[in-house]
């Protein structure tokens, strides 16, 4: 429990980053006509899921104990 404060970061800032991309995708949706809308539609989608991916990583490297996984390089 003790790593609780360090995981809000990241969840912040991956919560940000799939709301930025859903509204992005709603912008195109409603801009593009045809196949284009869902074609363009996909990176958004993409781009989420990795942002998703990519902060269940960190958070489990936090709760692992590399709270500074710089000091790695």
């Amino acid at each position: 429990m003790k790593h609780n404060k360090k995981i809000i970061a990241p969840v912040i800032v991956t919560l940000i980053m799939v709301i930025y991309y859903a509204v992005y995708f709603g912008f195109l949706v409603s801009l593009l006509e045809g196949i284009w809308k869902y074609v363009l539609g996909i990176f958004p989608l993409v781009f989420s899921v990795v942002t998703v991916a990519v902060c269940i990583e960190r958070i489990n490297e936090i709760k692992d104990g590399e709270e500074d996984d710089l000091s790695k390089y």
